[in-house]
């Protein structure tokens, strides 16, 4: 099993509308590495679900149930997008500033490259934050 974080901005797609939702497709990714990202994952991997912009923390874990195929709103049939389905809520949310303090963390995808919305999670990484957010990892 894989790890990933899977960002989005609270305004437009929340942990609430996430749970509210239930499975549904993570679409919209316009970025050449995160679609590869996607690419890499397979059912049952699990994700950490990050509210971005002004929360900046994880607040959910997310499991992938559908892999890789093509995005329906991608009108030059460029990018790919999975589903995935809510797992659980973290009893922590676990902020930004936290990880990049964390020195099992501060080589951490999230924090190297910020802007991109989908990125991997090593095992030791998904450990950390789990144990951070009070959750089993």
């Amino acid at each position: 099993m894989a790890y990933w974080l899977f960002k989005s901005e609270p305004g437009a797609w929340s942990w609430d509308d996430q749970v509210k939702e239930g499975a549904c497709e993570w679409d919209g990714v316009r970025n050449y590495q995160a679609n590869n990202n996607m690419k890499a994952m397979k059912v049952g991997d699990k994700g950490f679900f990050y509210h971005s912009v002004n929360e900046k923390q994880i607040v959910g874990v997310v499991e992938v149930v559908k892999e890789h195929y093509p995005d329906h709103t991608d009108a030059k049939g460029i990018f790919g997008m999975v589903d995935v389905k809510p797992v659980i809520p973290v009893n922590t949310p676990v902020t930004l500033a936290e990880i990049k303090s964390h020195p099992d963390l501060s080589e951490m995808f999230l924090v190297r490259h910020s802007r991109l919305s989908v990125g991997p999670v090593t095992a030791k990484e998904w450990k950390t934050i789990c144990k951070m957010a009070g959750i089993k990892p």
